[in-house]
């Protein structure tokens, strides 16, 4: 039985997963034979320990757990720290740690042969596909974890601890599957000193983007560059500022694949705004050949003044960007004129996916592993480890946080509920690298803004028509 697999977010084996998470889409590895057989949660061990205050899921004496790690740009430290708040609260339990990177390798024979771990970060190039889990019943109803006791909230369940949206993002059929740990927010990035020394405001409008472009090129800076060999990086600002023009119906009618949702005035506008920035010469010469590391790095440099990026950015350029560099995030413009979500509004989304096999040894255990990891003082440990915010809410509160940090908790505050995240990408993956090649083709001046939107269209029709693609809807 061949099932087919889904895309990451981003590229390399650091967390840029974000989705949103990883070639345009980076693989992930699909369950090879049938693997229905052997049943979902039904019939999965039912091992449980006494309920209490203190157990309230039922983690039975002694039962030894086995984590499994993605170990990339995050490593594992703060694992290892969530794992010690496991063993004191479950002082008879071993705890199998084990932090690697090929996750969908390491794993897919254990899924199939129903006998994975208990918990397990499908993170990283070639993590496992979770549509193709759910599919098969591999994955645990996290109902009860979010419904539980929080570890430190008062009274409050988990669900009520998390960022908004953390939930949906990991919820297949109404069904939470999947439970994602660290908040990645896309937007603009730039130097903060450098745009002091110049006397400029970052923009919220794109006309005024345009005026400030003239202005820094007149230094002899290139206004922009992005990572040119995966343009998927600059889909985020298009879809940003088709967003917001748009609202939520339009996020919903491009990943519900409604028909012609890709010709929305909102997003051939913002398709407009990305082929604009090109055909004014506002583009790094070259950009279109740069690896992320490459035009992140020529950036750092003071070739270019602002680069589109997720959140993980500021972490990837430890040694990299240079003393007082001091990089800051910005929300994308707003297209303006009508627009119909504000200005400051952000699009975020959950990563970092936790899962517990509905055919682990120790359910219980990985469910309460992860009460633990997504508590404030395991929170807390991973942003201080990684500049990272995870999806803890106020885990960062009373924290020096760095510059680029502090902006992406500043940006996440003022949006407050006004984020949006398109799923389309972790669903079809066809489509999202259907999208990635126009997007560059845009950029590059090849396609015009109605062929972008006609590609993509077409692709969108041709997922919509394949009765073998399983289809989700918001």
């Amino acid at each position: 039985m061949n099932l087919s697999s889904s895309s990451h977010r981003r590229h390399s084996t650091t967390r840029r997963t974000v989705l949103r998470t990883t070639a345009a889409v980076a693989a992930t590895v699909p369950l090879a034979g049938c693997v229905t057989a052997g049943g979902g949660d039904d019939d999965a061990p039912a091992a449980e320990g006494a309920r209490s205050a203190d157990n309230p899921l039922g983690v039975p004496d002694a039962a030894p757990l086995e984590v499994v790690i993605f170990k990339g740009g995050y490593g594992d430290e703060y694992a290892r720290h969530a794992e010690q708040l496991y063993r004191d609260r479950h002082p008879g339990a071993t705890v199998d740690h084990k932090g690697i990177q090929k996750v969908g390798e390491a794993l897919q024979p254990r899924f199939v042969a129903d006998t994975p771990p208990d918990v397990v970060d499908n993170t990283g190039a070639g993590r496992l596909d979770l549509a193709t889990l759910v599919a098969a019943d591999k994955l645990t109803d996290l109902n009860e974890l979010l419904d539980a006791p929080a570890l430190d909230g008062g009274g409050a369940k988990v669900r009520d601890t998390l960022l908004p949206g953390v939930v949906e993002d990991g919820t297949f059929d109404r069904v939470p599957r999947a439970l994602n740990f660290t908040y990645t927010v896309w937007g603009l990035w730039y130097s903060r000193p450098l745009f002091a020394r110049n006397g400029w405001t970052f923009p919220t409008t794109w006309d005024a983007m345009l005026t400030l472009c003239a202005e820094i090129k007149k230094t002899g800076a290139a206004p922009w560059t992005y990572q040119g060999k995966y343009p998927e990086y600059l889909n985020d600002p298009l879809l940003a500022m088709a967003a917001k023009a748009g609202g939520m119906d339009l996020v919903k009618a491009v990943d519900n694949l409604e028909p012609r949702a890709w010709k929305q005035p909102a997003l051939l506008d913002a398709a407009a705004a990305i082929a604009e920035l090109a055909g004014r010469g506002y583009l790094l010469p070259g950009s279109e050949a740069l690896s992320h590391t490459e035009s992140q790095a020529a950036w750092c440099q003071g070739r270019a003044a602002i680069i589109p990026c997720g959140s993980w950015l500021e972490a990837e350029q430890k040694g990299v960007a240079p003393d007082g560099f001091d990089m800051v995030m910005a929300p994308v413009p707003a297209l303006g004129g009508g627009d119909r979500m504000p200005a400051n509004s952000l699009q975020a989304t959950s990563s970092e996916s936790f899962v517990v096999p509905a055919r682990a040894k120790n359910r219980r255990g990985g469910l309460d592993f992860l009460r633990i990891l997504f508590s404030k003082p395991a929170a807390r440990r991973f942003a201080e480890l990684n500049s990272a915010l995870p999806t803890v809410a106020g885990a960062t509160d009373g924290l020096t946080l760095s510059s680029g940090l502090g902006s992406v908790r500043g940006a996440v505050d003022a949006a407050a509920a006004n984020t949006f995240a398109y799923r389309f990408r972790t669903w079809y993956a066809p489509l999202a690298k259907a999208v990635d090649d126009a997007t560059g083709e845009l950029a590059t001046r090849r396609v015009t803004p109605a062929q972008w939107a006609d590609r993509i269209q077409r692709a969108a029709d041709r997922v919509a028509a394949d009765s073998s693609v399983t289809r989700y809807e918001r």
